[in-house]
């Protein structure tokens, strides 16, 4: 792999203008595709083997005609303070509006609140439901402008109102001035690891172009694949950060090779054919981490997974073949001013690196138990990890969707913006409405329950709906006790009747989402950490080396975690991140956080290991060979650390919660399996173990496939500059190759 990578270094380099064309052409076709595409979908909440969606099939099918993808909207009056939305004025206004969104485009129907039960029992809220002939996504102009229109009719009567549901308009922020506070961070970062702004702006020119490429694509097939904005939000998010990295990796071993007396195309050959091998097995890490994803059985995970891949996959591709292109033009501009002016590079690079090793090295045991015990207590708060599916109550307090959300609860009760829907098949009972009848008084009697609406039957009349208001909002664990009661209970509540019956709506179905990702969690950590054993110890031809990696990983993901509860479960400093509420973790965190942090985790265990393992086979002592290896990478990789991190914080500032848990969640996750994991409990690790790190047995080494990560096939090659190197646009490939 490594004398293949050096070959396409070369020809990148020598054909660059042919190389950049074509990037940009790959670049404008998709482009115009995604302009051409029709707009992405809403995130869609089909959860295949779970009870909520079996439910939602049997409405499909029972009550044919009914657009359970049809959007929605609660539209909330609240009459001033004292008074009630009952007395005249504010009736007629009410009235009013109902009656103007009955008019609007698109809409099928819009309750009135005096005769269908929407007024609070103390008068001063009252509440229509607007339901749409199409989904959220097929909304015009003319539909949500109506809706604006008559809300604001209405406030003009003194008259509070707030909207939510899938039809109100408003766009989700997915970074903003965060995101891009966090790339100049970067720039900044790497401006000063590599002393030239050539440098610094190569990485995040051809980070660009892979997001660009990503992203469009994202975009041109969202519609046909169902691929949602949070795909596209994520898929960004990590395509910005390892696209970045993955370059700074080339360019630094191109700095390196130069530094050695290389000439520049001969420099972008071994830094492809070396620090390219690594990152082609880095960056298929990642690939088989996110796609992995689909182990959990929900489609859009699944789906996020394979973008986000996807974006990955491309960034490999940008960093092997647009990188060294660019450095074609400009070979000069990316080294140090010392270099530029023709001076050797100071012997004293990676001084910082080589003296912390030293360090770590005279004290392993100390710097091992503090590391190890640091993230230890981090991670205590993850045996809280309460997981759910936070809705308008997570959502900033500036938003109509949250002040509708607070007026509804406190007029109505908590319960009231989480109704559990249960569907009652009763047809195999003799008398449907008798049975029906029966269920609904057993589930009302049942503790935790505050009322069960009238039952709704279908044309056949064997299938009936109920509303069932719980006492608890929609995210508090004595819900999802109610609805594992309920579910329990089932026997006993159909006792008699011949019918059944399942539980489902939006709060049952986000109960179920928390539960198949909990259930999915320790599988698919099992799976990631067992994959990261089996490719390191191929990688590495050791046993012990990837034992560590595994378990540096799990030391890093679980601390990240429980920084994660403890900010946005607990509460702690959520005013400097700017989390409004408090409550669950997002049910795909955790497992999506685990997945890309492996990916993550082995990108620095491959560059920063696989220069101390290159120094050892060369006949360092062990101790040495520690020292060696973080002379040459450590740098690097904190560099590289610090940009990743940056890059997340930045979605921090995201509106919509999963992209700000998840930025946060990776930001703290980089930087304790880089700062910590790698810098400290890797160098102390190999200190302890000496030679026994790299044993691997006899019989397992003949039947482990070679893997030339570290580029040993080029050794001969770098270890001296070549002479005769065909001209700046040739191909020409030296023989020793």
């Amino acid at each position: 792999m490594a004398t293949f990578l050096y070959r396409l270094g070369r020809v990148s380099f020598g054909r660059r203008r042919y190389v950049v064309l074509l990037w940009a052409a790959v670049l404008a076709a998709i482009g115009f595709a995604a302009a051409s595409a029709p707009a992405a979908p809403a995130d869609s909440s089909s959860m295949p083997g779970t009870e909520s969606q079996q439910a939602f099939d049997l409405i499909d099918k029972r009550f044919p005609g009914t657009d359970a993808e049809g959007a929605n909207a609660q539209v909330v009056f609240v009459a001033p303070s004292g008074a009630k939305v009952t007395a005249t004025d504010y009736r007629a206004a009410i009235e009013r509006t109902v009656s103007e969104l009955s008019g609007t485009a698109q809409v099928g129907s819009a309750t009135d609140p005096f005769t269908s039960g929407g007024v609070s029992e103390d008068g001063s809220t009252a509440y229509t439901k607007v339901a749409y002939t199409v989904g959220s996504d097929e909304l015009s102009d003319a539909s949500t402008q109506g809706l604006r229109d008559a809300i604001d009719q209405a406030e003009n009567t003194g008259l509070t109102v707030e909207a939510r549901g899938t039809a109100v308009s408003g766009s989700v922020e997915t970074g903003g001035v965060g995101e891009a506070a966090g790339v100049l961070v970067a720039a900044l970062v790497l401006l000063i690891t590599f002393g030239s702004l050539a440098a610094a702006g190569v990485p995040l020119l051809t980070a660009i172009v892979g997001v660009g490429v990503s992203i469009g694509g994202i975009m041109a097939l969202s519609s046909a694949l169902g691929l949602s904005s949070s795909t596209g939000s994520l898929a960004s998010m990590l395509g910005l950060a390892v696209g970045i990295d993955y370059a700074v990796f080339v360019i630094a071993r191109y700095r390196e090779e130069r530094a050695k007396g290389h000439d520049a195309k001969e420099a972008a050959g071994l830094a492809v054919g070396t620090a390219g091998s690594a990152v082609v097995f880095a960056g298929l890490t990642v690939i088989i981490a996110l796609a992995g994803l689909l182990v959990a059985g929900v489609p859009t995970l699944t789906k996020m997974g394979l973008a986000a891949a996807g974006t990955v996959g491309v960034s490999v591709l940008v960093a092997l073949t647009l990188v060294p292109a660019v450095l074609g033009f400009w070979p000069n501009a990316v080294l140090g001013r010392r270099e530029r002016k023709g001076k050797k590079a100071p012997k004293e690079s990676g001084r910082l690196g080589s003296a912390w090793a030293r360090f770590v090295l005279r004290r392993p045991l100390p710097v091992l138990l503090l590391s190890v015990v640091g993230l230890g207590v981090l991670a205590v708060p993850a045996l809280d990890l309460q997981l759910g599916m936070p809705g308008d109550e997570s959502k900033a307090t500036s938003t109509t969707e949250r002040r509708a959300y607070d007026d509804l609860a406190k007029a109505f009760g908590p319960g009231f913006n989480g109704p559990l829907t249960v569907v009652v098949n009763a047809a195999k009972a003799d008398d449907p409405k008798t049975a029906v009848s029966g269920i609904s008084a057993r589930l009302a009697g049942t503790d935790g329950v505050v009322s069960v609406s009238p039952a709704k039957f279908n044309e056949a009349g064997d299938t009936a709906l109920l509303a069932v208001t719980p006492s608890t909002s929609p995210t508090s664990e004595e819900t999802k006790d109610l609805v594992t009661t309920v579910r329990a209970d089932r026997a006993d509540i159909t006792a008699g009747t011949s019918a059944t019956f399942e539980v489902t709506g939006t709060t049952a179905a986000n109960i179920d989402m928390a539960q198949k990702m909990s259930d999915a969690l320790i599988p698919y950590l099992i799976v990631v950490v067992g994959l990261a054993v089996l490719l390191l110890t191929i990688v590495f031809r050791s046993i012990l080396v990837p034992l560590k990696a595994a378990l540096g990983f799990l030391l890093s993901v679980l601390a990240s975690l429980g920084v994660v509860v403890a900010v946005f479960q607990w509460g702690w400093g959520t005013s400097l991140l700017g989390v409004d509420q408090t409550g669950p973790i997002m049910s795909m965190m955790p497992i999506f956080l685990v997945g890309i942090v492996f990916g993550l985790a082995m990108d620095y265990e491959v560059f920063l290991v696989s220069r101390i393992r290159e120094a050892y086979i060369h006949g360092e002592r062990p101790g040495q060979a520690v020292v060696t290896g973080f002379k040459g990478s450590s740098r690097v990789v904190v560099a590289a650390a610090l940009i990743m991190a940056s890059v997340f914080a930045g979605f921090i500032t995201a509106g919509e919660s999963m992209i700000k848990t998840i930025g946060f969640g990776l930001a703290i996750a980089v930087l304790f399996d880089a700062i910590v994991v790698r810098m400290a409990f890797v160098p102390a690790v190999l200190a302890l173990l000496g030679k026994r790190a790299w044993w691997l047995p006899r019989w397992l080494g003949r039947v482990l496939p070679r893997v030339d990560v570290e580029g040993e096939a080029l050794t001969a090659r770098a270890a001296a500059p070549a002479d005769g190197d065909a001209d700046a646009d040739g191909e020409r490939v030296p023989a020793a190759i």
